[in-house]
């Protein structure tokens, strides 16, 4: 069997077996769920049948629980000693970042597809946009490896999983905020490189419904970057 596979459902039996699975699928469709039906620009409110409330919702949900459940990742690995036991095995470093990242991802891809009755729902009571909709969760999807290899990286870099957690936060910081911020505030190339940099600016296109080569490139790029940093950093730590 593929070690990548192995590590991958090592890490998903993992994730259930110490309950923080449920927590998370649990909390986030409790916050998904309460800001994208109930609380004030709900879907109701905006009078429309779309999902853009919930992906606006989803985008920021997100943003905080993929550097939880991967800040342990590697850094709980390397506090415990057992990455050591695990390179000695016919592992590479790159079999053992690409199966954590894919544990996440598929942990993500749970948590999204539990919301898929949101889907059926709003199309149940209005014309959706069938196509816009697809894409927005494509979008939550790409986004969601993007901060899933930052978050592994910040957890190759320290033993900690709390410094983990809050370096990756702060590079989230820098591709969401950051970036845009310097994009409107300057002119010219210079604001049309920071645009291009701005994860923010990606994901809005493609949850308005438009499946942009440059875009699909983009987060592509950065998870792949993220995933060679981490393997990276572990054969430095190595």
């Amino acid at each position: 069997m593929n070690p990548v596979w192995i590590i991958a459902k090592r890490e998903l039996h993992s994730f259930f077996d110490s309950l923080v699975a449920y927590i998370m699928l649990i909390a986030f469709l409790g916050f998904s769920g309460f800001f994208t039906w109930l609380f004030g620009g709900d879907i109701f409110f905006v009078k429309e049948a779309s999902l853009q409330v919930f992906f606006g919702v989803a985008f920021w949900t997100l943003f905080f629980f993929i550097p939880a459940i991967t800040m342990r990742q590697i850094a709980e690995e390397k506090k415990t000693g057992t990455i050591e036991m695990l390179l000695t095995k016919s592992i590479t470093n790159r079999q053992l970042v690409l199966g954590k990242w894919l544990a996440c991802f598929l942990l993500v891809s749970i948590a999204l597809a539990f919301t898929l009755p949101y889907y059926i729902t709003v199309a149940s009571i209005g014309n959706i946009d069938h196509g816009a909709t697809i894409s927005g969760y494509v979008g939550l999807l790409l986004m969601s490896g993007v901060y899933i290899s930052v978050g592994i990286f910040a957890s190759s870099i320290t033993n900690n999983q709390i410094v983990a957690f809050l370096l990756a936060l702060l590079i989230g910081i820098f591709l969401h905020f950051l970036f845009g911020i310097i994009a409107g505030s300057t002119s010219g190339w210079i604001s049309e490189i920071f645009n291009t940099l701005s994860l923010t600016t990606h994901f809005e296109s493609i949850s308005r419904g438009v499946l942009d080569t440059k875009d699909i490139i983009y987060f592509l790029s950065i998870t792949v970057f993220g995933i060679l940093l981490s393997e990276y950093m572990i054969t430095k730590k190595k």
